[in-house]
């Protein structure tokens, strides 16, 4: 399951981000990488302990936890701070499965990437290159959205950063660990809550809805991790 999240903020709060992000200092991408991704991983990324990069990604947890679809679509139950990266000048990350765990620094906790997510900054017109490719089985799907938009994908699946080979291409992103772990579960989850959303807005049979509304939990229930 592919979901884009549109807006989630407006071009201009994403260029004032972007701002911050372009004065502050950058480090090697591969800290953060394991064995086999940093291999072919060749970027820039923001220090995880950056004081801007921390309220930047409590800022972005915040407006999360306020988007329906964001909300309907990850059912998040854990989500791995939002980190920061930076390319140009011919970087790129290879083909690639982000790692399965992430622990948390500081504390014991860990996430399960069930989901990765990816929030563009930089206007797409501002630099060439830079996709997000993603291959599942019906082949690879180039992902370059608006700044302030966010996508989201399953984190088993295999993916790469094309090279950018003119401007700067800055992005957000990070993991959700979810109440239902299987894509295909959750992909059916949220196409009901959409019915379910556009029904009620029609102001349809009530009971019909009820039925409706209790498949969804019952689902819900059976499949979730809590």
């Amino acid at each position: 399951m592919l979901i884009e999240v549109p807006e989630l903020f407006s071009a201009e709060q994403a260029r004032d981000m972007l701002a911050g992000l372009l004065a502050e200092p950058w480090i090697d991408g591969k800290t953060t990488a394991g064995l086999a991704s940093a291999r072919v991983k060749h970027n820039r990324q923001l220090p995880e302990d950056s004081a801007l990069g921390i309220r930047l990604g409590e800022r972005i947890l915040k407006r999360l936890s306020d988007n329906a679809l964001f909300m309907s679509a990850a059912l998040p139950k854990r989500i791995y701070p939002p980190l920061f990266n930076r390319y140009s000048n011919g970087e790129s990350f290879g083909l690639h499965i982000d790692n399965a765990i992430r622990g948390l620094k500081g504390v014991r906790e860990r996430v399960r990437t069930d989901l990765s997510a990816t929030l563009f900054l930089a206007d797409p017109a501002s630099y060439d290159g830079g996709e997000l490719v993603i291959r599942d089985t019906f082949g690879e799907h180039a992902v370059k959205l608006p700044a302030g938009h966010l996508v989201l994908y399953p984190g088993s699946s295999l993916h790469k950063i094309n090279p950018v080979t003119r401007g700067e291409r800055v992005a957000a992103f990070f993991w959700i660990e979810s109440l239902v772990r299987e894509d295909s579960q959750r992909s059916l989850l949220l196409d009901m809550d959409v019915a379910i959303q556009r029904l009620s807005a029609q102001h349809a049979d009530e009971l019909s809805l009820l039925q409706l509304s209790g498949a969804y939990h019952n689902l819900l229930r059976r499949w979730s991790d809590v």
